[in-house]
């Protein structure tokens, strides 16, 4: 892979001394309200310099870890189909290659890209969502493939038990009674995943983490195409994703930042933060 001109700061390492990837999935087509999450993945890149490479949460370093990035995948927007493949191929070379891939959105469609990578590597895996929205839908308005019906489409291959969801807030009435039967959801907040982390740690199970930022408080975080009151603070996000860092993370993303929906650049800059402490959470570890 070529090395990408502008990176996440603190990563610039070569992709041969590299255990986490990153890559960029600019990719909006199916958005069902207010599109712009496609200028998420370079807007958290050129922001990031605005940070340290310092977290004073973690008391690390991001420049201890070697990190590659590799810029963004560019992606056919007129075909959700083909923009899953390209972004699944890419997921897939960096797991090949032994590494980890952390995919920066885009919407959360894109997520079954990786996913579908990831479960080829690791049919056991458990997937961990942390989003507002169920996104459980069987179609959204006749399509398959839509951020709306993300988490379904992985149900489709992962089957029962291996989803676990937090924070959700915001659903069809269909989409709670399917996880009822179907998933493990955390209704509101991060409650339970103390235990949930425990029983995957423990017996090393493969886990894929996919942050959609809208879990965040829309008070906090605006800028993305489908806000719901209520959430997450972002220390209660940082706490969840360092609890999350004791499994065997094979993989994760961060997706769902529309960042000219916020001109504040606040949650462009919310963004960035997660995205340097999610990995050095993983990295650490």
């Amino acid at each position: 892979m070529d090395k990408n001109i502008e990176t996440f700061i603190g990563c610039d390492a070569e992709y041969e001394d590299s255990k986490i990837v990153i890559f960029g999935a600019p990719f909006d087509s199916t958005t069902s309200f207010r599109p712009g999450a496609r200028f998420g993945s370079s807007a958290i890149r050129h922001e990031s310099f605005g940070l340290e490479v310092y977290s004073p949460y973690q008391d690390k370093e991001l420049t201890d870890y070697k990190i590659f990035d590799s810029g963004d995948i560019e992606l056919c927007f007129g075909s959700a189909e083909s923009a899953l493949k390209d972004i699944e191929d890419r997921a897939s070379e960096i797991l090949n290659d032994g590494k980890l891939p952390l995919m920066l959105g885009g919407e959360h469609l894109v997520t079954l890209g990786t996913v579908r990578a990831a479960f080829k590597e690791h049919p056991d895996m458990h997937l961990i969502q942390f989003d507002a929205h169920c996104d459980l839908r069987d179609d959204y308005l006749g399509a398959k493939l839509s951020h709306a019906a993300v988490v379904r489409r992985c149900h489709d291959f992962m089957g029962d038990g291996k989803i676990h969801q937090f924070c959700i807030r915001s659903g069809e009435k269909s989409e709670f009674e399917f996880a009822a039967k179907h998933t493990d959801m955390h209704k509101f907040n991060f409650d339970g995943i103390k235990e949930v982390v425990s029983e995957l740690a423990s017996k090393k199970i493969p886990v894929y983490l996919t942050i959609d930022l809208d879990c965040l408080d829309s008070g906090i975080f605006p800028g993305t195409g489908t806000p719901e009151a209520g959430g997450v603070s972002f220390t209660d996000l940082l706490s969840a994703i360092i609890e999350v860092s004791k499994c065997n993370i094979i993989g994760a993303d961060v997706n769902e930042l529309a960042p000219m929906l916020d001109t504040s650049g606040m949650s462009t800059a919310t963004a960035c933060k997660v995205v340097r402490e999610l990995l050095i959470a993983i990295a650490s570890k």
